[in-house]
């Protein structure tokens, strides 16, 4: 029996039409009253004298982080969690030391200061190179997110009954054995002062709404997602409940059933093209993470492993064909990382980091910038309140190039076209790569034709870029992010923002399997 026209299990069905007064974007009201209790403490500071302190810093954050999630139109999960504390930075001795409180008032943010400056002073004994304050210039400024319907206008039992129906709708088949449905909502309130002038406030919105379906005909299984984690944005609800929110789940119960019926994917060395959803992991993977500046200077050897890129490098390296331009841009307005200021109050700004395919600067905050001598970016951030900032990507963005959809596609006489990332695998020095995508067209004389399982393709770093031949215009564009980079000890799990065009590489070797 087909199970399509199961009823939602449900009380409430989701109703699209937006309520009359959820159309308020938040305000930056308690986020600068969190400022204003952080000034306090920084006066008590004042009066304690505090020894060997050149420079003081607190970072106020309180995040709330709401998940829902149903698998087969039932409930799986419903959870709401917040956080709420301040990092305290303290330079002494030409370092700096840090120390964590959750406890707000002016005793105890005094007491994470001595404590910070003593970790400060000891780590001067080992240092590998002294800083001053102006690696923390003042910054004033505020940032906020831009919110149409805001993170609380779609009530709980409302997106409950959401996810359900997104379910329901998907089990369009019998051979469909699994369907899942999760959202995510979070917001993060910053507040950043410090003994040389910074009072800077920032407000973040972000929502995460992503669907799959699992089929299976005989021994062949498959499964095909509604974006994977990449369909994460800053905003309110209107960045993932958009008009078309059907007809990318009608798009996934068909696409998951073709794949079950489809042949392999081949394999041979081919002409590739990949949709943004993909050339979001590949820009992540051997973009991002092999340009973070304390990686190449070895801080994450011990756990992340290296880089390829050596400090030399930076204005002289070919990364790729004078096609590729990337940019770290945190300003872009509905992408995952934008914020107005990294967590160590480093205004943010558009850069770039690859002009002409030549490697122009690192993700490297003020401190690695002075030990590597290379010119770096605003990408000091933590991922919470009690973890000390280190270097991340924040938006990475491959630029629009000038080829149309068609023109790409109509000029491969054969060759792949691949989307949505599946699985993933680099080495330590994030140059030679294995990516696998949840589904697959083959091009065939200019045009798209059947349908292939388990596409997988690979390459080495310098030389896929370099094989860059043509790169999508505007309206090939998307803009996708994932919530869970993973780096540094203790581990940090931040969110990262990626958009890119469709693109098309050459003499790629591509491959079929699970």
């Amino acid at each position: 029996m087909n199970k399509g026209t199961m009823p939602v299990p449900m009380i409430a069905r989701y109703n699209t039409t937006p309520r009359a007064a959820l159309a308020k974007p938040t305000d930056l009201g308690d986020t600068q009253r969190m400022a204003a209790n952080l000034h306090s403490a920084l006066k008590q500071l004042k009066q304690l004298h505090l020894k060997d302190a050149d420079w003081v810093g607190f970072r106020e954050v309180r995040e709330t982080c709401t998940t829902r999630s149903m698998r087969d139109a039932k409930p799986e999960a419903n959870s709401t969690s917040t956080t709420h504390g301040v990092m305290v930075e303290v330079l002494a001795n030409g370092q700096f030391g840090y120390a964590a409180t959750p406890r707000l008032d002016d005793e105890s943010l005094a007491k994470a200061a001595e404590t910070a400056r003593d970790n400060a002073v000891q780590a001067s004994r080992w240092a590998v190179h002294p800083f001053t304050a102006a690696q923390r210039p003042p910054v004033r400024t505020n940032y906020q997110s831009p919110v149409v319907r805001g993170l609380t206008s779609i009530s709980p039992r409302e997106m409950n009954a959401l996810l359900a129906e997104i379910c329901v709708k998907l089990k369009r088949s019998d051979k469909i054995i699994r369907t899942e449905a999760t959202s995510m909502t979070i917001e993060t309130e910053t507040s950043f002062v410090s003994t040389n002038g910074s009072d800077a406030n920032q407000k973040v919105s972000l929502v995460i709404l992503d669907f799959d379906a699992t089929a299976q005909d005989g021994s062949v299984v498959q499964r095909r997602s509604g974006g994977g984690r990449g369909r994460a944005h800053q905003g309110g609800w209107e960045q993932v409940l958009a008009d078309d929110l059907w007809q990318r789940v009608d798009l996934v119960a068909d696409q998951v059933l073709e794949l079950v019926a489809a042949e392999e994917c081949p394999s041979e060395t081919t002409s590739l093209v990949l949709k943004p959803d993909q050339m979001m992991l590949q820009i992540h993977e051997s973009i991002g993470h092999p340009l973070e500046l304390d990686r190449i200077l070895g801080d994450e050897r011990n756990y992340a492993g290296w880089s390829f890129v050596k400090l030399e490098d930076f204005g002289r390296l070919q990364y790729g064909s004078r096609l590729m331009n990337v940019t770290f841009d945190p300003t872009v307005s509905n992408e995952m990382a934008s914020y107005g200021f990294d967590d160590t109050g480093v205004a943010a700004t558009r850069e770039f980091l690859i002009r002409d395919g030549v490697l122009q600067r690192g993700l490297g905050s003020l401190e690695s910038q002075l030990r590597s001598k290379v010119p770096g970016v605003a990408n000091a951030r933590a991922c919470s309140w009690n973890r000390a900032p280190i270097d991340r990507m924040a938006n990475i963005n491959l630029e629009p190039g000038t080829s149309s959809f068609n023109e790409i596609v109509s000029g491969v006489e054969r060759g792949v076209l691949m989307e949505t990332n599946r699985s993933w695998s680099i080495d330590d020095f994030r140059n030679k790569f294995q990516f696998g995508c949840e589904y697959a067209k083959l091009i065939e004389n200019g045009k798209i034709t059947r349908t292939v399982r388990n596409p997988n393709y690979r390459g080495i770093t310098v030389p896929f870029w370099s094989n860059l031949k043509k790169v999508g215009d505007a309206s090939t564009s998307g803009v996708y992010g994932t919530p869970n980079c993973g780096k540094g000890e203790p581990n940090q799990i931040i969110r990262v923002g990626h958009a890119s065009p469709v693109c098309l590489f050459e003499n790629i070797e591509v491959f079929g399997g699970a």
